[in-house]
């Protein structure tokens, strides 16, 4: 009798547990849920300004509120911008918010700590180190394109290098996370968090390869805010004595979307080019994502003698720019596109322009270096090269890796390249020396000079 009793008390006990109320927290119906409105994809850009940085992130709810606060000798300093929605051109149709804030007036060679979100919520601290002022100082940046989602082979090595402080800038010369707009966005979403290790401490420079061009780049234009571009996809940057000039390959492939950007392009970067003080920056290092010029066997457009970039479109040849690269004597021009690597001689038209010293080919070069830098890892694996092999093609590899580029001097560029696959090992390593910046005097004459 007394266990059966003492059955019933604890099945009423029970129940009396079940049915007690649990304490309650008066959360507005309206308020949205604190992991939608969380930062993310946190990155930063330089500024438009010699001492100002940008920062970028994303919201997938609007928080009404783009905040970065930057912590400096115990103080806090606050910095307001603004955010646009963007949504996903995909079937979902899926939506965030693009958050961007400008630091002004930072401190040149000087490490902050700061986080960006709002009142509804707050990204971790993160650390960066501010650029020295002037020109009279040493960049050093990692250049690569083609680096994805999947099989992003070079990302560790390059995250481990930034943390370590071993570069200024990153340059990602186009095709990011194959696609950003696969999946409805949600692939570029996932590249971006990859990258926040990187370009969350370091600018984290770009441009658009062919794999931005759903609906129009739309999702490039959205995730990166560069300095002056206003969408347009072409800016340039000064850091240290270079002047960096980004560029849209892009515009003479997708001629769907109009032939005025390619002329709009091509007018900018003549008058980028005339405004360049040598005396001030006198290394000038162009970057965009299809080659002028490989040797690969996947007859893209650079397999060919006419390249599109090179010499102008189809059957008018108007707006080709290895004439500008000439005229304005760009000292290293920067592609991707094919996953390998490559090295060219100084060439002009497809032929060896020859150096006053026929045995230092990079010494005083009368014509533009070319290096193509597309084998940082994405799930399209390698492009292997063709039988053939031109003169002007110096050196190429298929392995995994990335580029470093070092601006020792007024008159010494180093040019490096890393292979991921051999643990971190150099397998070039080259010096650019030009003591006579400017105009090369090279021009075309029925395909001849």
């Amino acid at each position: 009798m007394i266990i059966q009793t003492m059955e019933w008390i604890l099945l009423v006990m029970a129940l009396c547990k079940v049915v007690l109320p649990y304490p309650t927290v008066d959360v507005p119906l309206n308020s949205p849920p604190l992991v939608k409105v969380q930062p993310r994809h946190v990155h930063l850009a330089l500024g438009e300004s010699p001492n100002s940085l940008s920062v970028t992130w994303s919201t997938v709810n609007k928080t009404g509120e783009s905040i970065a606060l930057l912590y400096v000798d115990g103080k806090e300093e606050q910095f307001k911008g603004a955010a646009k929605q963007f949504v996903d051109g995909g079937e979902k149709h899926l939506s965030q918010w693009i958050h961007k804030v400008v630091l002004s007036n930072l401190k040149s060679s000087h490490t902050y700590r700061y986080r960006v979100g709002s009142h509804l919520g707050w990204s971790d601290v993160f650390e960066m180190r501010t650029l020295p002022s002037g020109e009279n100082w040493s960049p050093r940046l990692a250049l690569f394109g083609d680096m994805g989602n999947e099989n992003a082979v070079s990302l560790p090595m390059i995250q481990r290098e930034v943390g370590e402080g071993v570069y200024d800038a990153i340059i990602h010369v186009g095709d990011m996370a194959y696609d950003m707009a696969d999946k409805n966005g949600v692939r570029g979403d996932i590249f971006m968090d990859q990258i926040e290790p990187i370009a969350s401490m370091v600018p984290y420079m770009t441009c658009p390869g062919n794999h931005e061009w759903h609906y129009n780049f739309s999702n490039y234009k959205a995730r990166f805010n560069m300095p002056g571009d206003n969408r347009n996809m072409f800016f340039s940057f000064d850091i240290g004595p270079v002047h960096f000039v980004s560029i849209s390959t892009e515009f003479y492939y997708f001629l769907n979307y109009g032939l005025k950007p390619v002329i709009a392009q091509y007018t900018w970067l003549e008058k980028d080019l005339t405004s360049v003080d040598r005396s001030k920056h006198p290394w000038i290092v162009l970057f965009g994502h299809r080659p002028m010029y490989c040797t690969n066997k996947d007859r893209d457009d650079c397999t060919k003698f006419e390249t599109r970039t090179r010499t102008g479109l189809p059957l008018i040849n108007w707006w080709g720019l290895e004439q500008l690269l000439m005229d304005y004597g760009v000292d290293l021009a920067v592609w991707a596109h094919e996953h390998s690597y490559e090295r060219l001689l100084p060439t002009f038209n497809r032929t060896v322009v020859p150096s006053p010293d026929m045995l230092q080919p990079y010494s005083d070069p009368s014509a533009p270096v070319h290096i193509t830098t597309g084998s940082a890892g994405c799930r399209e694996k390698h492009d292997d090269f063709g039988p053939s092999h031109p003169d002007w093609s110096a050196f190429r590899s298929t392995d995994y890796g990335y580029t470093r580029l070092q601006v020792a001097n007024t008159t010494h560029i180093r040019v490096q390249q890393v292979s991921a696959e051999k643990d971190g090992e150099v397998i070039d390593d080259i010096w650019i020396v030009q003591h006579n910046h400017g105009p090369f005097k090279v021009k075309i004459v029925n395909n001849e000079f």
